[in-house]
Order: C-alpha cells, then structure tokens, then sequence
C-alpha cells in the first residue's frame, strides 16, 4: 500500500499538555510568600504553615521533604536551627537552615494533638500511607498560589524549592553558595537550574565599576 494512501492517525485523547504552562516553573517572589503565610496563619493552618515555611527554608525537592521524620528536625525538646538529610536522587547529604519563622511554626506543628506519637512530620490522612506523597503536596501547593490569585500551572513544587536560592543568587551573584544549598553535584546544573544566562552576567558585570 502506498504511504500516501495510509489512513491519518489522530490521538484518541487531547496532549496532557494541552493548555498548561510546562518547561521550568516559576519561584514565588518575597511579596508572594508573605502572602501566603500570612493567609496560613490566618487560617491557623498549624500543618500547612509549617509544611509551606519548611519547604521555602529547606530547599528540598518535593520527594524529600514529605519524608522529613520528626527527628530530622526535632531534637532535646526544640526544634534544630541547622539539619541535614540525604537526598534521595543523588544519595548524598545537604544541609539546610531552619530561621527562626520556621521553628516557631514547626514547634506549634509539632506540639499539635495530631502529631502525638507520629514518626513523620508530615502525616497522611490516608490510612495506606504513612507520610504525604508527592502529588498530596502538589495539590496543596497549588491551593496556596490560587489563593493569592496566580496561575496554578505556572506553580510546581520546584517552585517552593527554587524560591530562597532564585533571590540569594539575585542578591549576591554567588553560584557556588546556591550550588551547595541545592546539592548539586556540578555547577552546569545549578546553572541551567537557575536559569543563568549571558543578561544575567552582564547585569552582575555593571555592577562593579573599577
């Protein structure tokens, strides 16, 4: 049978693509993270305040951070102001600071009835799973942006992981410093990460003027 006479094959169902933002999301701005928190806070949201604060200080992915264990952070009574865990994509340990905003709300998390006697921080409401999963988290995720009116699909839960690195390396300019709070093994993928590109260098170069 000739090719030209070939019946057209079309999708039977439309491109999981369709209609979404896909590529690399976006971080959240300072202005948005004020916003949220203030909401949680508001909401006396004990879990989601702490969960959205750990995620902005941590830096970790998604993966990680629901599998945070109470003594990961937690120890003689109060909450560390410094912790470490091994990643589980690359098997090897980052550390990562718990500021003093984090603490107070993790302390509140924690102390909460619900916790009593739990080993993770973040436990499931299912009865099949211990800790939330990844797509839970997603989902509150996308609750938090939608209530200050962004575009959930511009959002992912890269975007809490990229949020305090995206203005540490707007600040400073210092790639080896947001390098090791991601734990990244070579600097191509800190860069490509951030979105590095030749404005961006031009723009840290006006600034010093010899």
């Amino acid at each position: 049978m000739s090719i030209d006479l070939l019946p057209v094959l079309r999708p039977e169902r439309p491109a999981w693509n369709k209609g979404r933002i896909i590529g690399q999301k976006r971080p959240l701005l300072p202005k948005h993270v004020w916003s949220i928190r203030v909401r949680l806070e508001m909401a006396d949201n004990r879990r989601d305040l702490a969960l959205f604060n750990m995620a902005v200080d941590s830096k970790l992915r998604g993966c990680d951070l629901v599998c945070l264990k109470v003594r990961d952070v937690f120890a003689a009574g109060r909450v560390k102001e410094r912790a470490s865990v091994t990643q589980s994509k690359t098997g090897k340990p980052v550390r990562f600071e718990i500021t003093e905003t984090t603490r107070q709300s993790l302390e509140r998390w924690i102390a909460d009835p619900e916790m009593l006697g739990l080993e993770y921080l973040w436990p499931s409401r299912l009865h099949h799973s211990a800790h939330l999963s990844t797509r839970q988290y997603a989902r509150i995720l996308r609750e938090w942006v939608s209530s200050i009116g962004l575009e959930p699909s511009a959002y992912g839960t890269h975007s809490m992981r990229r949020t305090k690195v995206s203005q540490i390396y707007k600040k400073t300019g210092n790639l080896r410093a947001v390098q090791l709070l991601l734990g990244h093994t070579k600097m191509d993928s800190t860069v490509r990460y951030l979105g590095v590109d030749l404005d961006d260098a031009l723009t840290l170069s006006e600034g010093i003027d010899l």
